[in-house]
Order: structure tokens, then sequence, then C-alpha cells
């Protein structure tokens, strides 16, 4: 059987999905990895899962789901894991009628609570529905693809429905709106994975003119649902993300800097000082 956290990636890029069942002895924790695929995991065991900022532990049956944005690592402390796994791209989900149905959903947007325990009964439910996919994953039947995207569908619904609804809302207004259109935007320019390739949004007025707004307007609107200023969710997602590389890359502050969009390592430093108390060097040799 196929490790925890592991699959054949060709396959996965050929065909857009991956459905296998975990049934693994414990090895050691992987390491923190970015990855480009969306995955929905039913894991029997106990487990800890490693944000760039946070941990979660796991305890009996749960469903976890990963958003291809946010790295992490998976830390088991069962000594056997099991249950199931699947994998899809963002391009497999899009080739449906209605990809939004999924992909705009609550679990795959950032802030969400991303990981749910399961009772007996939720547990041999979300089981049934895997080993559908899985049985479905070897056949020649010309809709398959159509029937495993509603088979993911039906396990994000059956998590929707773990959850409060107060969690989520609709855009009943224009400020609801743009706040979730700048979310994405800021999302989307995470992980980085090139020193190359620079931040390019890192200012409110950035933002502003990309979503074609005015700056007044942007910080009106997101200070009203989120009750947090602009640059405050700029801030801590950039922090976020530089403790990530800090953590779990070998690129020097220098590196880091500028692929933060910073022109010079001293205002990267300076910054990360105001924000955390600490300096990047000191954040680095506290996490190794």
């Amino acid at each position: 059987m196929l490790p925890l956290c592991e699959t054949n990636s060709l396959e996965l890029k050929l065909k857009g999905f991956k459905v296998y069942e975990i049934e693994t002895a414990v090895r050691p924790s992987p390491s923190y990895t970015r990855r480009d695929f969306y995955k929905i995991c039913l894991l029997i065991g106990d487990s800890i899962i490693h944000y760039a900022d946070r941990s979660v532990v796991l305890e009996g049956s749960s469903l976890f789901f990963a958003n291809p944005r946010v790295p992490y690592s998976v830390e088991h402390i069962s000594a056997t894991q099991t249950g199931y796994s699947c994998l899809f791209t963002e391009d497999f989900f899009k080739a449906s009628e209605r990809p939004e149905s999924l992909l705009e959903s609550p679990l795959f947007k950032i802030g969400s609570d991303l990981v749910f325990s399961l009772d007996d009964q939720q547990t041999a439910l979300i089981s049934a529905i895997f080993e559908k996919m899985l049985a479905e994953q070897s056949t020649d039947y010309i809709y398959k693809n159509d029937l495993i995207r509603s088979y993911i569908s039906l396990v994000t619904h059956e998590a929707l429905k773990m959850q409060p609804t107060k969690n989520y809302f609709r855009h009943k207004n224009a400020s609801a709106r743009i706040t979730s259109l700048f979310l994405e935007l800021l999302e989307r320019q995470f992980p980085i994975e090139s020193s190359e390739r620079p931040l390019k949004l890192k200012t409110a007025q950035d933002f502003a003119q990309s979503l074609s707004v005015h700056v007044n307007h942007l910080n009106r609107a997101i200070k009203e649902i989120t009750g947090k200023p602009t640059t405050a969710h700029i801030a801590d997602r950039i922090i976020s993300e530089a403790k990530a590389l800090l953590q779990h890359t070998d690129w020097s502050v220098g590196e880091i800097a500028y692929a933060l969009g910073f022109e010079y390592p001293t205002y990267f430093n300076n910054y990360f000082k105001r924000l955390t108390g600490t300096i990047p060097k000191a954040q680095r040799l506290a996490t190794v």
C-alpha cells in the first residue's frame, strides 16, 4: 500500500486525481512540503498536522482537507495509520460544469477549519464513499471522472454539515464580495516557490489597484467584514510565510527578504522584529 501523504505524482499529473487506501506502519515524519494538489484524507490513528505557525492534533478518526496554498507536514503518533486519501488537481475539478461548487467551498478557503473529528457512524459513512471512489478509479466507465467529482463533493458536503452555520457566510453585499476577492488574491501569491520571483502585491494600494477599487473602499470593506485592517491581513500572511521559509528552507535571510518583496534585508529584519519581537536569524535558530 502507498504510505500516508505519498502518491504516484506522474499518475496524478496525467489523470488529475488519485485515490488510495492508507494502511502503513508509521515512518519518520515527512518534511514540510508544498504541494500542487488538493487532498482529502480519512485518517484513523493519532497524528499531528503541522502548519507554518500552528499544529493540530488528530485523535481517533479524522477527516482532513489540504489546500495546495497551505504547506504542511504530518507527524504520526500511532504505531500504524489506516484510512483513505484522495488527491486531485484544480484543473481536474474545473473540468466539471460547476467547478465553483467545491473550489469555492469554505473548506478550501484560507482560515477555514480543515480537520474534523468523526464518530463511528460518520467514519463508516465517509469510508463507504472513499470505497466507491477507490472502486470507480479502476473502471473504464466513460463518465468516471464526473462520478469521482460527485463523490468528492459528497465528502465535502458531509464535512460542511459538521460545522456550525455561523462559520460561513454568503456574499450578501459588496463589502463581503470585495473582502473575499482580497483574501483570495492575497493567498494566491503563496507559497513562495523561488527567491527569484518576489512578492508583487505588498500594500493595500497594490491590492486596490488589482481589484479596481479605491483603496479607501477596500479598507472600509475589509474592516467591516473581518474587523481587521487590510494592512494587518497582509502583514500576518507575510510573517507567516517568512516563518515557514526560515524554518523549512536553507535560503539566506537576504533571499527570503527579496522573495517577500523587501528591497534590502535590513528592511525585512526591521519589519520582522517589529511584528514578532525577534529577528529572522533568531527565529531560524529557535526552530532548529
